[in-house]
């Protein structure tokens, strides 16, 4: 009795044995190398299974924290999160590593704002303002900081390191803010600058909005900026997120119209100037002393080292003049030449006095804003 026991003991245990072997079999990586298993038996893979998506790193892109796909075949991502500007507006990210296809995604916008260039919303003072009527005020104080301010007046700046930010200046005079030469580290942020037509010198001429004298690079950066004729004025300086559009023409004492640039470069400069990201919007008509939209011109010496780059450009007789036949280190790339005001961007073209030959001038992918590539005219 004990021994039919023992013989059915060993049994079960070598019935469970083979038993823990086919389970093995069916559970393996691979059912065409699992031949115990059976249509109605456990489930059998094909292949090893992806890992979890939730044990997977994470990327951030722009503001969106997106997984990636556990699939085999990679998809594409999914749109990031547009990063806002400081002032709100949504700006999309340039294309990383492919500057030919940054602008020709952002041709065909019923404005500026809708491709992501600066507008009214995105510049300008992000905080409440006080009302000051300064007049004109030379400013002496080295470091000194206007923030808040509604100012009636004008800035003449004789002095180091100051700045502007989230004030608004209306003028009646030659200028908004003037840096002169000797001084240095000025910067005009987050501010509206504009003038009162017909109030300034010269039967009006409220000439410049941000003018640098100077050899030193200022910054102006996400200003509103109306009105003046030659609304941004240096020969090095950096100028990005700007939104410059309604400048008004008007008639000097000398019966001329005045000529009229979003910015302007009178060559001769020593250091860097840098136009990126800006809306430069000139509506000046041919008839009332239209010039450009940027004018690098060759007045006082020769243009040289200026970027314009990633920015929406509207107006002038051209809309923008390259520096003439010696300008070197002028690098033009990934524009929108808009068409808002004439079929070629600028009254008579898009570019004049381009100096194809200059060391170091490069022009690459600039489009109108139907998203046509743009060849320069050489220079004359």
């Amino acid at each position: 009795m004990s021994r039919r026991i023992g013989r059915n003991s060993l049994a079960g245990l070598l019935l469970a044995a083979l038993l823990a072997v086919l389970g093995v079999a069916c559970s393996g990586p691979d059912r065409s190398t699992s031949q115990g298993c059976t249509d109605d038996g456990p489930t059998c893979r094909t292949s090893r299974s992806s890992p979890s998506p939730s044990a997977t790193p994470s990327a951030t892109v722009g503001e969106a924290t997106v997984r990636p796909s556990p699939s085999a075949s990679p998809t594409a991502p999914p749109t990031p999160a547009k990063k806002p500007t400081p002032a709100g507006k949504p700006t999309p990210p340039k294309a990383a590593g492919s500057a030919s296809a940054a602008p020709a995604a952002r041709t065909k916008c019923a404005s500026p704002g809708d491709c992501g260039f600066p507008d009214a919303d995105s510049t300008g003072p992000r905080i409440a303002l006080k009302p000051h009527n300064t007049g004109y005020w030379a400013i002496r104080t080295d470091g000194l900081v206007i923030r808040g301010w509604d100012i009636t007046g004008t800035l003449d700046i004789y002095a180091n390191n100051v700045t502007v930010i989230d004030t608004k200046i209306t003028s009646d005079s030659w200028w908004g803010i003037n840096l002169r030469p000797g001084y240095s580290g000025l910067k005009v942020l987050h501010s509206t600058i504009t003038a009162v037509p017909g109030k300034g010198p010269d039967n009006g001429g409220v000439d410049y909005a941000v003018s640098n004298m100077g050899v030193s690079s200022i910054e102006v950066g996400w200003c509103d900026v109306s009105v003046f004729g030659d609304a941004l004025s240096m020969g090095q300086g950096n100028l990005h997120d700007n939104y410059v559009h309604d400048i008004v023409p008007f008639i000097n004492l000398g019966g001329e119209w005045q000529h009229t640039n979003t910015v302007i470069s009178g060559g001769g400069n020593t250091g860097h100037l840098i136009i990126r990201h800006n809306t430069l919007l000139n509506p000046t008509s041919l008839k009332q002393g239209a010039s450009g939209s940027i004018g690098l011109f060759a007045d006082t010496g020769v243009v040289r080292n200026v970027t314009v780059d990633d920015n929406w450009i509207a107006g002038g007789a051209y809309a923008l003049y390259g520096g003439s036949t010696g300008a070197t280190g002028i690098r033009v790339t990934d524009n929108i030449f808009s068409t808002e005001y004439h079929p070629a961007s600028g009254g008579y073209g898009v570019v004049a006095h381009w100096n194809a030959d200059g060391a170091g001038n490069v022009w690459r992918n600039n489009r109108m804003s139907d998203g046509r590539l743009v060849q320069p005219e050489p220079a004359s």
